[in-house]
């Protein structure tokens, strides 16, 4: 099977992560500010691929497809506003391991939704349990004991990665209707227009180095989500899912050789785990 597209989009996911670490590690670039600006971002970032790959099919604006896009879109913004509580009041180590649970629950949504749906959703189990395993080994290196102390605003985060999971899952249901491009395309200027409305951000921050790295990380998140897109489309949603999972592994190696993070032992089971489990998917 063919896996490079996905395989990108797991090199989209370590470099957009990391750049988007150092951009947010400035003082001065608040998180409603960068959530407002990078949207906007993605918006003019896609806007030269419009002319190519547009499409939006006329099944798109039947009303039950409409409202689905309406969940998608307030999905993505319950999601934002869960992360932004739990990140106002909790230590963003504290959160790390509720904020990954994002693959964990992509996979088992999608293995309900595939009782519900015609050939939307996989339903082997040769890939299903592979995946489980390795977004459970995503999650290993982050938990710690003191982790394992529930308050609210971890529990905000674990809704923050619920319905990131759902909106994604959701998101399966009218694809086919769109191509990639415009899909995330009309999701991603939605979410700008009511980020700028509720936000009202202070542009004045921004500076011009800045602001090109916001664009540029817009554009990688680009490419991530229209990778994603055609993987559900032509992979399936938990196989494409398994593959971006190797993100991480990227995430390791760039953040130590530019960020100089440390690796732990943690880290290098959890990206043989995960390694180990997409061959196995591959080759079954």
């Amino acid at each position: 099977m063919a896996i490079g597209i996905p395989l990108l989009g797991a090199a989209a996911l370590g470099a957009g992560t990391v750049l988007e670490r150092f951009i947010l590690k400035k003082k001065k670039i608040g998180i409603k500010l960068y959530q407002t600006v990078s949207f906007f971002a993605i918006v003019l970032a896609t806007l030269p691929f419009l002319y190519f790959f547009w499409k939006l099919d006329a099944g798109a604006f039947e009303l039950k497809n409409i409202l689905i896009f309406i969940g998608v879109i307030a999905s993505s913004l319950a999601a934002n506003l869960f992360v932004f509580y739990s990140l106002k009041w909790e230590k963003v180590t504290n959160l790390e391991p509720a904020r990954i649970l994002e693959p964990l629950f992509v996979i088992l949504l999608a293995v309900v939704f595939s009782f519900f749906t015609q050939g939307l959703y996989e339903q082997n189990l040769k890939i299903i349990i592979p995946a489980v395993i390795a977004s459970i080994a995503l999650i290993f290196p982050h938990i710690k004991k003191h982790h394992l102390k529930i308050n609210k605003y971890i529990i905000a985060a674990i809704l923050g990665s619920f319905f990131f999971g759902l909106e994604l899952v959701i998101s399966r249901l009218i694809l086919d209707f769109y191509s990639p491009i415009t899909f995330y395309f009309l999701r991603c200027i939605s979410i700008f227009i009511i980020s700028l409305a509720v936000f009202r951000p202070n542009f004045k921050a921004l500076d011009k180095k800045t602001s090109l790295f916001i664009f540029i990380t817009g554009a990688i998140w680009v490419l991530y989500r229209v990778v994603v897109y055609f993987g559900y489309l032509n992979y399936g949603v938990i196989f494409t899912t398994l593959i971006i999972m190797l993100g991480p592994i990227a995430v390791y190696a760039l953040a130590r050789i530019f960020l100089k993070e440390k690796l732990n032992w943690k880290n290098i089971v959890s990206a043989l785990i995960i390694t180990g489990c997409v061959v196995y998917a591959i080759l079954g």
